[in-house]
């Protein structure tokens, strides 16, 4: 085969891992195993990045299916310490149900000041000023529509 005469195909905007499940889904229309998907652990940090690394790929690639699987995986495991990066990424890749997932869980006071103090806060508020205004008009009091219209007319 032609393949096999020919230098290597190399993919450089995305780490082997990711090209590989990307590859997987491709061929078999499901995910590999995550580390510890399916046990009482849940998923380590590496599989949540895992995932979002795989959502780009799949935006990338326009696999639909792929990106909603990720943008699943990453609704189900929303932490203080991820919430700016996971709703930058949200805001970049046009998902939606991500976005709503990281707004909800923003509501509670404590996570809103665990992720303002998180260092994604630093990224999300450079790469996405948009979706902050938006989140904090959306925590203001009903009573107070002049102030969120203020807000989002910044």
């Amino acid at each position: 085969m032609k393949e096999n005469l020919c230098d290597p195909v190399k993919v450089d905007d995305m780490e082997a891992d990711v090209f590989k499940s990307l590859l997987h889904f491709i061929y078999t229309d499901s995910l590999p195993e995550l580390a510890h998907e399916g046990t009482d652990e849940g998923a380590t940090r590496g599989d949540v990045v895992t995932a979002s690394h795989l959502l780009v790929a799949a935006d990338r690639y326009n696999i639909e299916r792929l990106k909603l699987i990720c943008e699943e995986k990453l609704c189900n495991h929303i932490d203080s310490n991820m919430v700016a990066t996971t709703l930058a990424l949200a805001e970049q890749h046009n998902c939606n149900g991500l976005k709503e997932a990281c707004f909800e869980f923003l509501a509670f006071p404590s996570n809103f000041e665990a992720m303002v103090a998180s260092d994604g806060f630093k990224h999300l508020r450079g790469s996405c000023p948009s979706v902050l205004k938006e989140l904090i008009a959306r925590l203001l009091p009903v009573e107070l529509k002049a102030v969120k219209d203020i807000i989002m007319a910044i």
